[in-house]
């Protein structure tokens, strides 16, 4: 029978959900027409090596491995590319997602009736009583309600990870895909040059089956850099704009360390304004590493270290930059406030630039 529909499963640390996951699909979908593509974030439980177990005696399964690589939509994009299917659906791996809903969802978008076939939490007829979690399902609602200005899709779960569409749809996007933080359906909705028709499924949000979830407080601010990222980041790269939206906090601790050095310990200035600039540093680092690079985040005690030290020398010559170019631009008589403003600029792009090498390995 032909390929018709490959699902995709975005992974980090699902191994125990992926055989039962597989058999629910081949119940719902029949023995054919369809694959599973495994992306797995190199995840620490070994789902990798499951997914191949599974593989060697299922050539319905397919496994992406990606090493320094970490986020749901980005692995949604490289399934997009990997498959030959003519439909490809979207889903999470933890058995939230009803496998029931494939078909009629393909169906709908088979029979041309629609674009994007949509399994939502809030529709009518829909159920989130299994989810047992009343503030995520508050701010999933408060960000529907944003996601539905920024796309103009009339649905009533934008924000949702279970989705289908054909592939040709997707691969059309693709080149202008953000990539980023896990909404990947907000970005292809928000994206597309035309209104994509939807369809909303009612799905009943059921709990996972195994593991812990791995979303964080930070899946907020991916959702705010996803729309950031479609409103203004053509303009400055979102991921500059949390850089420099982290450098600005850290003049605040800056200011905020050396006024408590000075004033309520009554240290000298140098001294104080080292102490402060090192803390600044420090908290720079480690905002930059919970946010800005979440994808690439530091752990272990080693990399944390090693981290924070190249975070120090690379903002130090950034310091350095900075310094000479505003003394260069105000002795030559431009205004002391415009040399700054330079400098800062400079020092700030260094910065960003030497971070991302070298402390992050990515820009």
């Amino acid at each position: 029978m032909a390929l018709v529909l490959a699902i995709i499963l975005p992974t980090l640390n699902e191994r125990d959900n992926l055989a039962p996951l597989v058999e629910r699909i081949e119940q719902a979908l029949g023995a054919h027409g369809w694959e599973v593509l495994i992306v797995d974030d190199n995840s620490a439980d070994g789902t990798a090596d499951e997914a191949r177990r599974l593989a060697r005696s299922d050539n319905r399964i397919r496994v992406i491995q990606r090493i320094g690589r970490r986020g749901l939509s980005s692995a949604a994009i490289e399934g997009f590319c990997a498959t030959a299917a003519p439909f490809v659906a979207v889903m999470d791996a933890d058995h939230q997602h009803d496998p029931a809903l494939l078909a009629p969802m393909l169906e709908a978008v088979k029979s041309g009736e629609v674009d994007v076939s949509v399994a939502s939490r809030f529709a009518e007829g829909a159920s989130t009583e299994d989810w047992a979690s009343p503030e995520r399902e508050r701010i999933s609602g408060l960000a529907n309600r944003l996601a539905r200005k920024l796309t103009g899709a009339e649905l009533s779960d934008p924000m949702s990870g279970y989705f289908l569409l054909k592939t040709d749809t997707a691969l059309a996007l693709v080149p202008k895909l953000s990539g980023i933080g896990f909404k990947i359906l907000l970005d292809l909705l928000a994206t597309s040059d035309r209104p994509l028709e939807v369809r909303d499924f009612p799905m009943n949000f059921a709990q996972r089956r195994a593991g812990e979830s791995k979303l964080d407080r930070a899946i907020a601010l991916d959702f705010l850099a996803g729309l950031y990222d479609k409103t203004f980041g053509r303009v400055i790269p979102t991921r500059f704009a949390l850089f420099g939206t982290v450098g600005a906090l850290g003049v605040l601790v800056h200011l905020a360390t050396l006024y408590l050095c000075l004033l309520v310990a009554g240290a000298q200035f140098a001294w104080s304004q080292a102490v402060a600039t090192l803390v600044a540093m420090t908290f720079n680092f480690w905002l930059n590493n919970f946010l800005t690079y979440r994808d690439r985040r530091l752990k272990t005690v080693g990399e944390i270290l090693r981290g924070w030290a190249s975070f120090v020398a690379a903002c130090s010559i950034g310091a350095l930059a900075n310094v000479a170019v505003a003394s260069l631009l105000y002795a030559r008589d431009i205004h002391s406030l415009l040399a700054a403003l330079v400098g800062i600029v400079i020092g700030s792009v260094w910065n960003y630039a030497l971070s991302s090498r070298f402390v992050w390995g990515r820009y």
